[in-house]
């Protein structure tokens, strides 16, 4: 349910990428990205981005819960360079109970689609309409069941297909078969040495290789891509991967007529890289990777980087550097918090809400929050406006200022007056209804001391190691060399059942089911990369330099 979504990123030397465009970018391209569901498990899934005769095409599973069926939609553009290049979401006939299409041009000129199932289904595609033929079969895979995510490739009078096997855990693979022709009843030869990539059974810290794809760079190299999970079997089985599954990049050999071959995934892998250096200079950006340092200017725009969950409802629930506030980020809070609730209608509200994805096994993420120039001044019983470690609405962890009564009692009424008497109190609780016991939350008073007219305190989110968060806080606009430790909380709150794309950093405003809004004011948002973890007790500081 991110919005923008399908984001496309750019490299000219496989190892610096930027951001290009969202290929889902504007409500109208798309209005359930909105409106589809209450419930938060919903969304594009399984991307295959395809080039022919100059208009690149993508196409996904639209995942909502709300209805018995994935659909599938596509996308296309001569630009994917350009947000407003990108069309109107085309859909797609769907066979019954598939999900990962992938789209193949053929060189006689027809379009196959093929998805999902055992085995694996193929359609003719109309990509001018969305309409399909009738369904037939393909492979079934090597017998590990969960065959999905196929890829059609066509080489040296082969039709090779890649297909992930094993689910989306520590038994994902991807395995390959070929076959002379497309035709239905085809027979297709299993490769000889399957699986392609998997780290299936061994004790690599990159897990869950699967759902992979092929490609040539512009020199004829071949490279393959697939999804992965960094930490290794124990920590994934202590559900400790809190930026989930991750593109990873390696190598492939594919002499004329044979079959390719890949190394297993790891940390550190060689390759013949393209020559050229440095980012692309198109599109929007920022490279991935790079630091966020975000000061609310006035005259500037959201970063196009940051994503919201769902589209925004209200041009004016976010707005930046107003007369009277300048240098912050306003937002309007939401009745609904960040969990919801049965009464939230997604098809009338949103989430006020705004984040950026996690990019690095150690980080810091802080942002100040500007107070009332009165204790509890315009606020009611519950009003909250806080920084959240965000996977979904099922599991996040809030750290953020609440306005409670005093000795921090919290009560369950809402008023519609403004109360009287209350304090704000930092408070950090965590919604994770799947995987990991929640724990109490934690409530501490606001010293009186930071409490002032125009009073600014800084949250902060450090990780401690790769399975422990600790939050904290201070006292004025970047004062962190006192900052007072809240909480540590496990990020096996984060983590789902593997087939989750990782926390994201943000911030949000809320009245916790409250009818009379409030207006509440960021500043000096910092995201800074610190090092990414390669494998076991190996470090790559955001300097590049590698420590063990």
């Amino acid at each position: 349910m991110a919005f923008p979504g399908n984001p496309i990123y750019a490299s000219r030397d496989l190892t610096t990428w930027k951001l290009a465009s969202h290929s889902s970018n504007r409500v109208a391209q798309f209005p359930e990205i909105r409106t589809a569901t209450n419930q938060q498990f919903a969304g594009m899934f399984a991307n295959t981005l395809r080039y022919h005769q100059g208009t690149f095409y993508l196409i996904s599973a639209w995942i909502n819960t709300a209805v018995e069926l994935p659909r599938f939609v596509l996308f296309t553009t001569t630009n994917p360079f350009d947000d407003a290049a990108w069309s109107d979401g085309l859909w797609v006939d769907t066979p019954t109970r598939t999900i990962d299409p992938d789209i193949f041009f053929d060189e006689d000129g027809s379009v196959v689609m093929a998805s999902s199932g055992n085995p694996i289904v193929a359609r003719r595609l109309d990509v001018t309409t969305g309409k399909t033929s009738g369904s037939w079969a393909l492979w079934n895979g090597t017998g590990s069941g969960s065959t999905e995510g196929p890829h059609i490739y066509r080489k040296d009078g082969w039709y090779y297909l890649l297909v992930a096997e094993g689910g989306t855990q520590l038994g994902h693979s991807a395995t390959l078969a070929r076959s002379r022709t497309l035709a239905p009843n085809a027979t297709w030869e299993p490769a000889p040495k399957n699986p392609l990539v998997s780290n299936s059974g061994t004790d690599s810290y990159f897990q869950t290789v699967g759902h992979a794809d092929l490609f040539q760079d512009g020199a004829g190299n071949w490279w393959g891509i697939a999804l992965s999970t960094r930490g290794g079997p124990e920590l994934y089985n202590d559900l400790i991967f809190p930026m989930g599954r991750e593109t990873v990049l390696y190598p492939v050999s594919w002499p004329a007529g044979e079959w390719p071959v890949a190394e297993q995934v790891r940390g550190t892998m060689s390759g013949p890289l393209p020559t050229a250096v440095g980012a692309v200079s198109e599109g929007d950006g920022p490279v991935v990777g790079e630091a966020d340092a975000v000061d609310f200017a006035p005259g500037t725009a959201i970063p196009h980087h940051w994503i919201y969950w769902r589209a925004p409802f209200d041009a004016n629930t976010f707005a930046i550097s107003e007369a009277d506030h300048p240098n912050t980020l306003r937002i309007k809070a939401s009745r609904a918090n960040l969990t919801a609730n049965a009464a939230f209608n997604a098809s009338v509200e949103g989430l006020s809400a705004v984040f950026r994805r996690q990019e690095h096994s150690y980080f810091n993420f802080s942002v100040a929050l500007h107070l009332p120039s009165e204790s509890g001044a315009g606020r009611t019983d519950g009003d909250e406006f806080s920084v959240s470690n965000f996977l979904n609405q099922d599991q996040h962890v809030d750290i953020g200022v609440v306005y409670l009564p005093p000795q921090g009692r919290n009560t369950t009424s809402k008023t519609t007056t403004r109360a009287i008497g209350l304090q704000p109190y930092f408070r950090v609780r965590a919604n994770s209804v799947r995987y990991a016991p929640v724990p109490e939350p934690v409530i501490t008073p606001v010293p009186s001391a930071w409490v002032k007219d125009d009073a600014v305190v800084r949250l902060r989110i450090s990780p401690r190691n790769e399975s422990h968060y600790e939050v904290f806080a201070s006292r004025g606009d970047d004062d962190n060399s006192k900052a007072v430790s809240l909480a540590v909380y496990t990020t096996a709150l984060l983590s789902g059942d593997g087939a989750g794309t990782g926390g994201l950093l943000g911030v949000y405003a809320t009245t916790n089911g409250g009818s009379q809004s409030f207006d509440a004011y960021f500043g000096r948002w910092r995201y800074e990369p610190v090092a990414q973890v390669i494998d076991y007790g190996v470090l790559v500081p955001a300097d590049g330099t590698t420590s063990a």
